[in-house]
């Protein structure tokens, strides 16, 4: 008896059926049909929305098998009721996929045989048995960044633990909210958590951690990596702000005369952080998308040698939330957007060359046709065909349609980003889309799904607010983590949160980290001005799981004139050349820009 989720190709390969490669691929939501009357999808409709993440199909399905879903003619899931084998090419787990819930629930009760007698509160009693297990009579340190998944985690270990044992700590590391340090401290102490407050900026500022590099004998040696506020990778930002998190709560052990081997690390990391780490914890198969600030190489040597406490490995951040209120935290606290432990450093992108390769110019000329493809199809091109041959019938129209009511022109950005595309880490452009025209939101949001699908170096679409770009622009604002930069930025997010709270529709967005982008719009090319302005993406997140997500399109889960109020406050800040909306769900883009 088995589901095998989001890969029926393994299934199908062991039981003798073959599998290949497609030309094009599949990423992203997707209508398919299936045969509701196959236990798997009992009580769903002959239609359903669903997260597809592959390139290579089931060709030849296996003997005993037979498909009970499809993708246009792509096989989307296949099955052996007798066996109890059940093959699903997509993903029911996540929340793109509108009845995964059920589909879940049809295999593991119908199906399996499964109760439903594991709850929110056995797993309360089986973190706090597992921390008192671990850690004995010996200390805890945990560093709390005031987020949920933290503030859950001290509360387990308070609840588990003599209030002696736990040493919570709060590092200030130079990245955080206008104020966020404060509140932080005010809102843990009506919690009754004493809370010790290190300003640690400094330290991050000029940290650095050790990088593998490999000679010519394959040797494996190590490199000191740049400071931090030289750093431009997002990658290597994220390892040394880990890792100088552990440093710091080092010197925090030695100042309170503790023995270190003595003294448990604590964390409040998600299961989903592992996943995207690529941690053994989690997955022996994970691609990495990107190293979490608690899950850097120091981090996994520690816990290697037991030293570290994840009471919260195995959740969620919806479970975590029904934890926390189980734990009784208040529910502006449970309720909180997330901010990631780097803060701030990962909302900037930092760059001091343009990110040209010699892809651009062709994927600029794709994107030409979509965004004029009612034009485009009267005059033949070889990449016209190239264009037809990503997209359905049904797209075809919508482009036409939307082409021929909105003049609009899209192009890429000399910039990239962090993105996830067919499970892997996608590290790739962005395409802006500007128009003359008011937006029209629903049509952006389809051309922001139908990109990436065509174009796999391209894993964020943005709106840019203003008049059209009349000139791209073709190279960057020489942008590093110094605190002119990250004041710029402070102030916008202060601006956009604020607006966002105050319209009451915070609870709807499940998340909105604001961006700092390298990029000066509007200059004229012949004066060779330096670039010296910088522009922002508000990047507004709904999800119930955080593995998958859509932005919020203005004017339905957002007013668009809340949206509009954001970008007219930001525009006033000085060193601020455009405002742009992140149009792009979650594949291909992550929550965050980095």
């Amino acid at each position: 008896m088995a589901l095998c989720n989001g890969d029926s190709k393994m299934m199908n390969k062991v039981f003798g059926g073959t599998v290949h490669k497609k030309s094009v691929r599949e990423d992203g939501v997707f209508s398919i049909s299936v045969d509701n009357t196959c236990s798997l999808f009992r009580g769903l409709q002959k239609e359903e929305i669903v997260l597809l993440t592959h390139g290579d199909s089931v060709d030849k399905v296996a003997d005993g098998f037979k498909v009970v879903a499809r993708s246009g003619n792509i096989v989307a899931g296949i099955a052996n009721e007798s066996k109890k084998l059940y093959g699903a090419q997509f993903h029911p787990e996540v929340g793109l996929t509108e009845n995964g819930k059920v589909i879940l629930k049809n295999f593991l009760y119908d199906i399996a045989g499964c109760s439903g007698t594991f709850t929110v509160q056995n797993r309360e009693l089986e973190c706090i048995r597992e921390i008192k297990e671990r850690v004995g009579t010996s200390k805890v340190l945990v560093l709390l960044s005031g987020g949920v998944d933290s503030t859950v985690c001290t509360a387990l270990l308070n609840r588990a633990l003599n209030q002696d044992q736990v040493i919570a700590v709060h590092i200030d590391n130079g990245f955080m909210r206008k104020r966020e340090s404060q509140s932080v401290e005010e809102a843990l102490k009506k919690l009754g958590i004493q809370v010790k407050v290190i300003n640690a900026a400094h330290s991050f500022y000029n940290g650095t951690t050790t990088l593998p590099i490999s000679d010519e004998d394959r040797t494996p040696r190590k490199r000191i990596s740049k400071t931090l506020n030289m750093t431009t990778s997002p990658e290597e930002k994220r390892k040394i702000i880990g890792d100088t998190f552990v440093k710091i709560a080092n010197e925090v052990i030695g100042e309170m005369n503790l023995k270190p081997e003595e003294v448990f690390l604590a964390q409040g990391t998600l299961r989903p952080d592992l996943i995207e780490s690529a941690s053994l914890v989690a997955s022996g198969k994970a691609e990495l998308i990107k190293t979490h600030h608690n899950d850097t190489e120091l981090i996994r040597k520690l816990r290697e040698e037991g030293k570290v406490i994840e009471p919260l490995k195995d959740f969620h951040k919806d479970e975590v939330r029904i934890l926390g209120r189980e734990l009784g935290l208040p529910e502006e606290l449970v309720s909180r957007h997330p901010f990631p432990g780097p803060g701030l450093a990962i909302r900037v992108i930092c760059a001091e060359e343009p990110y040209i390769c010699k892809d651009f110019p062709e994927t600029n000329n794709i994107l030409k046709i979509v965004a004029d493809f009612s034009a485009s199809v009267k005059k033949p091109h070889t990449l016209l065909q190239r264009v037809k041959a990503c997209t359905t019938e049904e797209d075809q129209e919508k482009l036409m349609q939307i082409t021929s009511l909105h003049s609009l022109n899209a192009f890429l950005l000399p910039i990239k980003t962090v993105g996830v595309q067919g499970d892997c880490r996608s590290y790739s452009y962005v395409c802006g889309i500007s128009s003359k025209d008011e937006p029209d939101w629903e049509s952006l949001i389809f051309l922001a799904r139908l990109i990436p699908r065509m174009c796999h170096n391209i894993n964020r679409v943005v709106y840019i607010f203003g008049p059209p770009v009349k000139e791209p622009p073709t190279d960057v604002t020489p942008t590093f983590l110094t605190t002119g930069v990250l004041s710029t930025l402070r102030q916008a997010d202060f601006e956009a949160q604020n607006i966002l709270r105050e319209s009451g529709y915070s609870g709807k967005i499940s998340q909105m980290p604001v961006i700092l982008t390298p990029l000066h719009f509007d200059r004229d090319p012949l004066q060779k001005q330096p670039s010296c302005q910088r522009s922002v993406v508000i990047r507004t997140f709904i999800t119930s799981d955080f593995m998958t997500g859509i932005p919020a399109t203005p004017g339905n889960e957002i007013p668009v004139e809340v949206v509009l109020k954001m970008v007219t406050e930001i525009k006033k800040i000085p060193g601020i050349s455009r405002i742009m909306y992140d149009l792009t769900s979650k594949p291909p883009g992550t929550t965050e820009w980095e």
